[in-house]
């Protein structure tokens, strides 16, 4: 079964309105920040194995020769290993002249065509050496005495400064992931706090009664909400004051109706009295039947006056600040239904109480559990079979108990269960139709049970014998 509020329309959440904008805020300044720190860390890794290439190449200008036969390298044999080895790297270096010959080191080295043009400082450039990307450097020498220069280039691959960035790199990542997604969390827990006494004021309305109006509590509750929640409790007033005077008036009009319907029920009795001492005939008079339509129809009266009072106190009587204590109720059965039990036997009809011999206890209002137990046997005796059975147990689950009203007569359509407990609906069939009732009775029983906090239902055939009422009452 879907909830009521399934089909019901609505805009989404406060708590989505809030955190939407916030996330794709946070989202964005998240992409900014993690390319931000990608192109940092690589920027920083360059800079730090560029300056290295630079210093390194410098050095080697430095020991450059110019002698009679051409510019020499003076470097040692140990000093050009300890440049050129790196056990995770590939370095090389060589020196050119302008024209790009190689006049020292390794002649595979990549030389750019502009090298001539880096005199001032050493330039960075990029290239391949062995099959793999390199970095180098380039730096050319004059001659202090000769219109003549060489060139200075050093390589190295990039292995090392690529395992450098990406160290960089998840450095900076990596925690700038972790705060800003505590950051987020932390928001979304304080949005979620801050309206969490919305949910309270929601949760508290949906465990209410549907009789209980009272106003609706202002602690805790976010001053932006105040105003709605104050609206809500003038509503509650309003509804509580009509439903106030609807039952006054309906007690009023019923305990003003109940006098004057019994001056007519007595008066009509007198005639029928009067009229009968006149008949000499011994014949039946034609006006008997219409006395006993007319004192029917008084009974009748009488008797909706009287449910309809039982009604309107039933509602009083059973607030939702009730006392409602255990009470232990077979004792409460057999006071409420002995007079219905009479009746029955009078009728040539059985009623059977069906009771444990351990005490069976709920939580009930005494007076108007016993109305209940006596519109269900009265329905009973009045459209039932011949046997009808009021059973009392403990309920299934230990907290609690159930009462039955079963009877063994025809039952209804099982596609009118739904209309049994509508207020003045009395059926359909004919046999229902002047029997006295008033379509109340069902009505009441409902009504004070779920004021009591218990449930009423019901069952036909070909479920049950005929027809049976279950109350499940709480402990």
């Amino acid at each position: 079964m879907s909830s009521p509020s399934a089909g019901r329309r609505h805009g989404p959440s406060l708590r989505r309105q809030l955190l939407q904008p916030l996330f794709w805020v946070w989202a964005l300044g998240m992409v900014v920040a993690v390319a931000g720190a990608l192109l940092l860390a690589r920027a920083a890794a360059n800079a730090a194995f560029d300056r290295g290439l630079q210093d390194e190449a410098s050095a080697l200008a430095a020991k450059v020769v110019w002698t009679d036969r051409g510019p020499l390298l003076d470097l040692s044999r140990q000093a050009m290993e300890l440049i050129t080895w790196d056990r995770a790297d590939r370095n090389a270096f060589a020196m050119v002249d302008a024209d790009g010959n190689v006049l020292a080191g390794d002649g595979q080295v990549p030389v750019p065509e502009w090298h001539r043009r880096s005199t001032g400082q050493p330039t960075v450039f990029d290239g391949h050496y062995g099959g793999e990307p390199v970095r180098g450097v380039v730096f050319s020498v004059m001659s202090p005495m000769l219109d003549r220069a060489v060139s200075i280039v050093v390589v190295e691959s990039t292995r090392k400064r690529a395992q450098a960035t990406r160290d960089i790199q998840i450095g900076i990542v990596l925690p700038s992931v972790a705060l800003g997604s505590l950051t987020f969390s932390l928001l979304a827990w304080g949005i979620r706090r801050g309206l969490q006494p919305l949910r309270d004021v929601a949760a508290e309305v949906a465990a209410r009664d549907a009789q209980d109006w009272r106003p609706l509590p202002l602690q805790d509750v976010p001053a932006e909400a105040v105003p709605l929640i104050e609206r809500i409790n003038t509503l509650l007033d309003n509804v509580q004051h009509t439903m106030s005077v609807q039952r006054r008036f309906i007690a009023d009009a019923a305990h003003q109706l109940r006098t004057p319907v019994a001056g007519i029920r007595v008066l009509v009795q007198d005639l029928q009295l009067e009229l009968a001492a006149l008949a000499s005939d011994g014949s039946e008079p034609r006006w008997e039947p219409v006395l006993a339509q007319l004192l029917a129809s008084s009974d009748r009266m009488a008797r909706l006056i009287g449910q309809l009072l039982s009604l309107a106190r039933s509602e009083t009587a059973l607030g939702v600040d009730a006392d409602h204590a255990p009470q232990e109720l077979v004792p409460l059965l057999r006071e409420a239904t002995e007079p219905l039990v009479l009746r029955g036997l009078r009728e040539g009809r059985s009623v059977v109480l069906d009771a444990p011999p351990a005490p069976v206890a709920a939580r009930v209002h005494p007076l108007w559990f016993g109305e209940v137990v006596v519109n269900l046997l009265d329905n009973a005796l009045r459209y039932g079979g011949p046997h009808i059975v009021l059973r009392v147990q403990p309920s299934d689950s230990g907290d609690g108990a159930t009462v039955e009203v079963e009877d063994d007569g025809l039952g209804v359509a099982p596609e009118l269960l739904p209309r049994l407990f509508e207020p003045f609906w009395r059926g359909e069939r004919a046999d229902l139709r002047n029997d006295g009732g008033t379509g109340l009775g069902l009505a009441i029983a409902r009504e004070i049970i779920e004021r009591m906090g218990g449930r009423l239902d019901a069952a036909t055939r070909p479920a049950v014998p005929g027809m049976r009422f279950t109350i499940r009452l709480a402990a």
